[in-house]
Parts: C-alpha cells; sequence; structure tokens
C-alpha cells in the first residue's frame, strides 16, 4: 500500500498543472469542448487519472486551467511605456487573436464572467482607462462595454473562420455572403445592399480596431 502511494505521488509530482493546462488546450483545439476528457488527457500526457486528478479536481477546473494560460498568453505582449489607448488596443487584439487560434476560448470567457481569465481582462483594460480620465462612475461600463465588444467580436470571427466558413477559402466565403447581400430587396434592405461591398476587401483585424477606437472616442472624460 506504501509502495503505491508513493508511486502515485511521484508521478502526480512529475506532471505540473502548467503541463496539463497546455495538454487540454491542445485537445481543445482539435476536438472541442466535448474531446477534452480525462481519459484523453491521460492518454496525450502518458499518465493515469490520479496522477492528473492530483492537480486539477475536474472538469470545471480543466476548463479553467486551459483558459487562463490561453488568456495569459494573450495579455504577454509588452505594453510598459505605451500611451493608454495603444495598451488597450495591443490587450484588444492579442485576446483577439487569442480566440481566433482557440475558438472554444470565446464561449468560456463568457461561461464562467468571474473566472481568472475574465479577472485578468478586466484589470489589463481598467488600468489604461483609469489613465485616460474616465470618471469613476463610469469605469465599470467602460471596461464592461470594451469586454463584451472584444470577447464578443473575436468569438463571431473565429466562428465565421472556423465553423461557418469551413475549409473554403475566406475570399471565396466573403464574396458569397456578399452575393447574397446585393441580392436582396433593394427597398427592404438598402442599407444592407450599400455595404455589401465591404465584406470582400475588409481586414477582420483591422476592422476590429476600428471598433476599439469608436468605443474609446465616445467614452466620457473627467480630466
Amino acid at each position: 500500500m506504501t509502495k503505491t502511494s508513493r508511486s502515485h505521488g511521484a508521478r502526480a509530482a512529475a506532471l505540473t498543472r502548467d503541463r496539463i493546462a497546455e495538454a487540454a488546450i491542445e485537445l481543445l483545439d482539435a476536438h472541442g469542448e466535448s474531446g477534452l476528457t480525462f481519459r484523453a488527457l491521460a492518454l496525450t500526457l502518458k499518465t493515469g487519472h490520479g496522477a492528473i486528478q492530483w492537480h486539477v479536481a475536474n472538469k470545471a477546473e480543466l476548463l479553467t486551467a486551459a483558459t487562463v494560460g490561453a488568456v495569459t498568453r494573450a495579455l504577454d505582449a509588452p505594453v510598459e511605456g505605451m500611451p493608454p489607448r495603444a495598451v488597450i488596443r495591443t490587450v484588444a487584439l492579442g485576446v483577439f487573436d487569442a480566440i481566433d487560434a482557440h475558438p472554444w476560448l470565446g464561449s468560456e470567457l463568457f461561461a464562467v464572467p468571474w473566472q481568472p481569465a475574465m479577472v485578468q481582462l478586466w484589470e489589463q483594460l481598467g488600468h489604461p482607462l483609469d489613465e485616460l480620465g474616465v470618471p469613476e462612475e463610469s469605469l465599470f461600463t467602460a471596461v464592461s462595454t470594451l469586454v463584451g465588444y472584444i470577447v464578443g467580436v473575436a468569438s463571431q470571427n473565429a466562428t465565421n473562420t472556423h465553423a461557418v466558413a469551413g475549409h473554403r477559402d475566406r475570399d471565396d466565403f466573403l464574396d458569397a455572403v456578399a452575393d447574397r447581400w446585393e441580392s436582396l430587396d433593394p427597398t427592404a434592405h438598402p442599407f444592407v445592399r450599400r455595404v455589401a461591398g465591404r465584406l470582400r476587401d475588409h481586414d477582420d483585424r483591422e476592422e476590429f480596431l476600428a471598433g476599439i477606437d469608436i468605443i474609446l472616442n465616445g467614452l466620457p472624460r473627467s480630466r
């Protein structure tokens, strides 16, 4: 019995929570949330369930660890010395690219808004907004609006890229959508028909950052 306990403890110690999170990210990227199981994780890590559960108790903790790992990497870009607006744009683009690389990430951030990864994002956006002079009474709403925009738009972009478009070429996919918009009834949908051409030549990241600027330009200032 003693030998078994020592063996289990040594095997668990050989793992780390970070390594488990990395393996969980790989499984989520390849198979989605349904593919993240302790059995699959044990096979990936070439270890036993018990060794994994020594560090991570259940699937909810696995998802949290993977989400924190992906978001932490996204927020690692150096921002020291940057002006506040540049910091916000850098943080936003980091999250946008992370969700594009890991399409499951957006839904996980929204699913548990009080989790550490979301707290990280709020913290990273709150400081530069404060430096911009957003009044105290408006800071919560300002951060909330930015977080909703960043995660929401990035998630929609990832869905369009990975789920809706599938294996189709991006330009072909956008052409098809633009054609459909242009074929709409001109009386019922004059605006949508007018902007349909923008679908063909827009850059997703540039459009995303332009939206960030629209939000920032509309913020109240106390100084």
